[in-house]
């Protein structure tokens, strides 16, 4: 063997492992792909993997349904489903979500509660009486991001901020709280 065809067979042997890496690698990155809808990030699994069922499933009240998944100690995820795909999704990661799904609000507690219900939103920036009796004071924080004090009778009880252009939700004694991305806040007893 000559040197010339020991480079060439060590050339060849090293652009194959390189082209093996890079399968490998892209495999995992389509296993894994992110997705984001409304609320909150999801992992799409791969095609051949096993996908878990839900923990329970709940019917909403625009006729789609919710998958409700236990992810840990306090920490699930929903997934809104109609006619078979998934519209939207919202996880917990220690505090409650909320989702405006086209005037139907979506709040999944720490619990894994699902609470919805239709319509009664305010744009907001402005203040704002809420269900049970809270109000809300709602201020525009830049492009898609607004923040809402839910005041009491002893003061501001609670501070929700919609993030990196996501719904916020809150479960407030009770009374359940979406703030959209677009300043829209509703809440239902």
């Amino acid at each position: 063997m000559t040197a010339r065809s020991v480079r060439r067979t060590a050339r060849t042997t090293g652009l194959v492992a390189v082209a093996a890496a890079a399968v490998l690698s892209l495999t995992a990155v389509s296993a894994h792909a992110a997705t984001f809808h409304g609320a909150h990030r999801t992992t799409v699994a791969a095609a051949t993997a096993k996908k878990p069922s839900p923990e329970r499933t709940q019917k909403l009240p625009d006729g789609s349904t919710a998958r409700i998944y236990r992810l840990g100690e306090q920490r699930y995820r929903a997934e809104i489903v109609n006619g078979g795909s998934v519209l939207a999704t919202l996880e917990t990661n220690g505090h409650d979500a909320g989702l405006d799904a086209n005037d139907m609000f979506i709040v999944l507690t720490l619990g894994g509660e699902v609470h919805a219900w239709m319509g009664g939103g305010h744009q907001g920036p402005g203040t704002f009486r809420l269900a049970g009796g809270w109000t809300a004071k709602v201020t525009r924080l830049g492009e898609l991001r607004y923040r809402a004090q839910i005041i009491g009778h002893d003061g501001v009880a609670a501070t929700i901020e919609t993030k990196d252009r996501h719904d916020a939700g809150l479960d407030a004694n009770g009374v359940y709280i979406v703030l959209s991305n677009g300043g829209v806040i509703s809440a239902h007893a």
